[in-house]
């Protein structure tokens, strides 16, 4: 692996179109290249950015420059309090990730835009109205957590956690206060209540509003979808829910069970950890880079996609 040019990524802030200021960071190489990708990276619900930068680092040593950046309330985009704050998934998708369009389109003027995604990320990515400048996306587990596509043998069980407690926690509070209980980063109530409201997101919406697929409809990217076969949130069923959405883009599922890697368990958060860096991370690079799987990839493509 070549040696990244800059070894500490720079802060950035950024104005969502609403004025709410949005913080991140940026994996920038000295010399620009027209035709080097650059890569926004989009978390799961409430995961710290930061969790994402070793990802970044490695991305960036292969050449790519790399955006990370915090939801509204989360991170380096929290600006106190969380008790009353407004914040829903849409306005993350809406507001917050098409910030990263623009600031990236306005920074890295002629380069293609690529997107990763996890979890909640792969949503994020069908809501900019600037998502038809996307060129390659790689989901990780991406789904809506609607809670009849979780893992069967899970679904009870992660129903009360994070639909039964989660939401009456919040109501009591204000917020959901997830870094004392150990439960992903403090969280905004609007997103606890699309995270915990019982109909698919974006088919259904509790203020009465529907989305329907038309935002997911601006983007015509080439669409990696990877899941784990031991990931709870990530089915076949869940996964392939959002995909529907994305009906204008080239789609492929990639599934792979941790016995494919030589592992025993990977889950829904693991694949960016750096123990996976030579055996996840290379299939979420040539994606990028090139569009396609290597031949030996491990895993299975799902039928019903290319």
């Amino acid at each position: 692996m070549n040696l990244p040019t800059r070894s500490h990524p720079e802060t950035f802030s950024e104005l969502a179109a609403d004025g709410y200021l949005i913080g991140g960071f940026s994996w920038r190489h000295i010399r620009t290249d027209i035709e080097r990708p650059v890569v926004i990276i989009n978390a799961a619900t409430s995961v710290r950015c930061r969790h994402y930068s070793r990802f970044a680092d490695y991305l960036f040593a292969n050449g790519l420059d790399v955006i990370t950046y915090d939801y509204r309330g989360i991170g380096e985009s929290r600006r106190g309090s969380l008790r009353g704050f407004k914040a829903s998934w849409s306005d993350w998708g809406v507001l917050d990730f098409e910030a990263m369009l623009q600031r990236v389109q306005r920074e890295f003027p002629g380069q293609p835009i690529d997107v990763v995604g996890h979890s909640y990320g792969g949503c994020a990515a069908g809501l900019g109205a600037s998502g038809a400048a996307i060129r390659r996306l790689v989901t990780v587990g991406a789904q809506f957590a609607y809670w009849r596509d979780y893992e069967a043998s899970e679904r009870w069980r992660m129903f009360g956690k994070w639909h039964v407690v989660m939401p009456l926690i919040t109501a009591a509070l204000g917020y959901f206060p997830g870094k004392r209980l150990g439960w992903l980063e403090d969280t905004p109530a609007g997103v606890v209540r699309d995270w915990s409201t019982p109909t698919p997101k974006y088919e259904t919406r509790p203020s009465g509003r529907n989305l329907g697929q038309q935002p997911f409809a601006h983007v015509k990217a080439q669409l990696l979808a990877i899941s784990i076969t031991d990931d709870p949130f990530g089915t076949v069923a869940a996964i392939e829910r959002l995909l529907n959405y994305f009906a204008a883009s080239e789609r492929t599922h990639l599934r792979i069970a941790p016995a494919d890697i030589g592992e025993t368990a990977v889950g829904h958060f693991a694949f960016f950890r750096s123990q996976y860096q030579d055996r996840l991370w290379p299939i979420a690079l040539k994606w990028l880079q090139h569009g396609e799987l290597a031949q030996q990839t491990p895993g299975h493509r799902v039928a019903g996609y290319t």
